[in-house]
């Protein structure tokens, strides 16, 4: 049951809102540029989404956007469409969330309209930008004139990152902390003897956050009750990330005046809880303490007929955990864009691992090294930080599964990806990134039962954590559970806001083993991994199978130019990854029709 309708919806609706919202006629010329803009970074079916919810929108029929006539209108779905089994409108809105957010960074940071597709829906809203203040969201209140922050300050934190701007931060940034002269000598085997001794007492510069008791707007006492609990149970959820520092209020110092102090949280969560009769939200933003800004905001809003309050309160606190703590979230965001400005051994070692996940965004073979001895300097002066251990062990792996070069003097990768992983979860059992580098290596090894094990129990420690469901979902794939992989990797690509190709490509090569090809030639080329030579024999296989000689052709040519070494150990290759023995002849039979004779025999 909803909280009213007709009029009474419309006077509450109107009760939330500061301003009019721009005329239609704005709006319309608002999204033709918008998708005719080259800062807009999706594809032509996307552009037509936006463009529809929009129009249908102005035109009075904002009830009727849902999946299904999404997915019948836009997309060409038949009348069988069913959004539970095909997620392809959830992930599309994604997409276009996250284009809007960066168009916005960009070519419109001037444009007068906002337009926005809330989370939780497809219906878009509309706020002017400049000269006017945004809408308030339910319980958000405006910044007081003595306050810290400014409408500029919300308006571009409420957006959040986009994973296509922050690609382009973290590579700058990378090239940023490559190039200081400590880490290039950290970088250079010669050179490090001269470094200072590591200090087990050090610890990296990691991000602090202090949680604040989340604001009962209601004033009841189920309201401050649910307030309470919800800011209870986000804080543990955070808390499973083990990248970020949780703090409670009454050990954090107030905002600071200056930022000499390493020890006080660089950011601040706070929130607001309304309810009205069985509605629920939670309005929650992400505070820079340092600067007084808002770095991310959102909205989540629950139906309290339909579940129980502590499951409803799980599953919110998962969704503002994720968003906040996760690679790629909010903090990873802010902080990669932070890289330009600070220089410190302790701030440089948090900064290897931010490098990581702009490495692991594109799995470039150019940035593999210079990533792996950083993250391996890392752990020589911080021997106890247990993520840098980690993600030390994936660099290993890449070594082999994606056939780089390995120095003559270094032991198998696998050894040390191994020691590394087993390093990390002794440090921190609770890890769950040593747990999914312990998973990985132990998959490559071929134990895959300890392997999915181990996964299996990394994800109930963290279902928040969409890297690490990513790659349990991959292992599961690759050995054969190829639906069940796959439902976990089409949630896990609905909810990360980071790069996605990692796992379009598995999802790919999932429905090619079901006999799905054109279906796996839409997700390969949605992948875009081009520097990675996996990505290149999934899409040979696939094009090979379609039967599409020049798009297989060019595949191969890419192989055998780019990659000549994997091409003449392919079977090996297929083999390392544990799939099963007839999905590995299937495989083999696309690379053959590809042109890669040879592979198999």
């Amino acid at each position: 049951m909803g909280i009213g309708t007709g009029q009474e919806a419309l006077s509450r609706q109107e009760s939330f809102a500061r301003h009019d919202a721009p005329a239609d006629g704005v709006v319309r010329a608002a999204v033709e540029r918008i998708v005719q803009s080259n800062d807009f970074t999706v594809p032509g079916r996307a552009r037509k989404f936006l463009t529809y919810v929009v129009d249908e929108t102005l035109d009075g029929r904002g009830d009727r956007i849902k999946a299904y006539s999404i997915a019948i209108e836009v997309f060409g779905r038949s009348v069988s469409f069913d959004a539970q089994s095909d997620p392809v409108v959830r992930i599309e809105a994604g997409r276009v969330r996250r284009a809007l957010e960066h168009y916005y960074l960009t070519a419109g940071r001037d444009d007068p309209v906002v337009i926005a597709i809330p989370k939780g829906g497809y219906v878009p809203r509309f706020s002017w930008q400049n000269g006017h203040a945004p809408p308030l969201a339910i319980g958000e209140e405006p910044p007081s004139e003595t306050g810290s922050t400014t409408p500029s300050d919300v308006r571009s934190g409420n957006r959040g990152w986009p994973a296509l701007g922050l690609m382009a931060v973290l590579a700058a940034a990378l090239a940023l902390v490559l190039a200081r002269p400590a880490t290039r000598a950290a970088l250079n085997d010669q050179a490090a003897s001269a470094a200072p001794a590591a200090s087990s007492a050090a610890a990296p510069d990691v991000p602090h956050l202090v949680v604040v008791p989340f604001a009962d707007l209601s004033g009841t006492s189920n309201s401050a009750s649910v307030a309470r609990g919800l800011t209870e149970e986000v804080i543990g959820q955070i808390a499973k990330f083990k990248e970020v520092v949780v703090m409670l209020p009454a050990s954090a110092s107030p905002p600071w005046q200056d930022g000499s102090a390493a020890d006080k949280p660089r950011y601040a969560l706070e929130g607001s809880v309304l309810m009205e009769g069985q509605k629920l939200r939670l309005v929650t933003r992400l505070m820079n303490r340092r600067e007084g800004t808002v770095v991310w905001a959102d909205n989540y809003d629950e139906d309290l007929g339909r579940e129980k309050i502590i499951d409803v309160q799980a599953g919110i606190a998962g969704r503002v955990a994720s968003a906040v703590a996760q690679p790629y979230g909010a903090i990873y965001s802010t902080d990669a864009a932070r890289l330009t400005q600070t220089a410190s051994a302790s701030w440089d070692a948090y900064a290897c691992t931010l490098a990581y996940y702009a490495y692991r965004a594109e799995l470039n073979p150019q940035k593999h090294e210079a990533v792996e001895n950083c993250l391996s300097r890392t752990t020589e002066q911080f021997p106890h930080f247990a993520t840098a251990w980690a993600l030390l062990s994936l660099t290993y792996l890449d070594e082999m599964r994606f056939h780089y070069a390995v120095g003559a003097d270094r032991s198998p990768p696998l050894d040390r990806a191994l020691a590394a992983a087993r390093r990390a979860v002794e440090l921190d059992p609770g890890n769950v990134r040593g747990l999914q580098a312990y998973m990985t290596a132990l998959f490559f090894q071929n134990d895959v039962g300890a392997a999915l094990k181990i996964g299996a129990e990394a994800v109930e420690i963290n279902p928040n954590d969409t890297e690490l469901a990513g790659e349990y979902g991959m292992r599961l794939a690759l050995s054969g559970q190829w639906q069940r992989g796959r439902e976990i990797l089409l949630q896990v690509l609905d909810r990360n806001p980071g790069p996605l190709g990692y796992f379009e490509s598995v999802v790919a090569l999932s429905y090619y083993m079901q006999g799905d090809y054109p279906a796996a030639a839409e997700w390969i080329r949605k992948a875009n991994l081009e520097a990675n030579p996996i990505y290149h024999v999934i899409a040979a296989a696939i094009f090979g199978q379609l039967g599409q000689p020049g798009q297989a052709g060019s595949q191969r040519d890419w192989l055998l130019a780019k990659a000549p070494a994997l091409v003449a150990e392919l079977p090996q290759a297929i083999r390392m990854r544990n799939i099963p023995p007839g999905d590995a002849a299937h495989l083999v039979e696309g690379l053959r029709k590809a042109g890669l004779a040879s592979v198999g025999e």
